[in-house]
């Protein structure tokens, strides 16, 4: 759960930016029967963030672990999409809460990178969204 608070904490430091979050919850214990709680998804409630219950782990596959992808956090430029595997991240690690700077240093890198010149802005704010992924399990 400290890496839900810090995810969150991480995106009230972006306050206004361009950032999209998916924060995947998937099974971990053997006690996570089902998706996680209505109080459990409220650690992260910024609009930004989405959230979705993996209950397959098909996110965790797909970044090439032989087990659960737990308690990370993971940063992409902006641009790239997901296709079979993840794009190559700026950065990646965990526990999400003892890598959150880590993390803040990336975000902030990839939106510098985002954000278009001053002259070609347009009146919606211009340039893509840096994004975040963060996997965590239920409780």
């Amino acid at each position: 759960m400290q890496g839900a608070s810090a995810t969150e904490t991480l995106l009230d430091q972006v306050a206004g930016r361009r950032v999209r979050v998916w924060v995947i919850w998937e099974p971990v214990l053997m006690t996570d029967w089902g998706p996680p709680s209505t109080a459990t998804l409220g650690r992260i409630h910024d609009p930004r963030a989405a959230q979705f219950w993996d209950r397959q782990r098909l996110i965790s596959r797909s970044m090439g672990g032989r087990g659960v992808v737990w308690d990370h956090i993971a940063v992409y430029p902006a641009g790239p999409v997901w296709e079979d595997r993840p794009p190559p991240a700026l950065y990646a690690g965990g526990p999400v809460v003892r890598v959150i700077s880590e993390a803040r240093a990336a975000l902030l890198e990839a939106l510098q990178r985002a954000a278009p010149p001053s002259s070609s802005r347009s009146r919606a704010g211009g340039g893509q969204y840096a994004k975040v992924s963060s996997c965590l399990c239920p409780r």
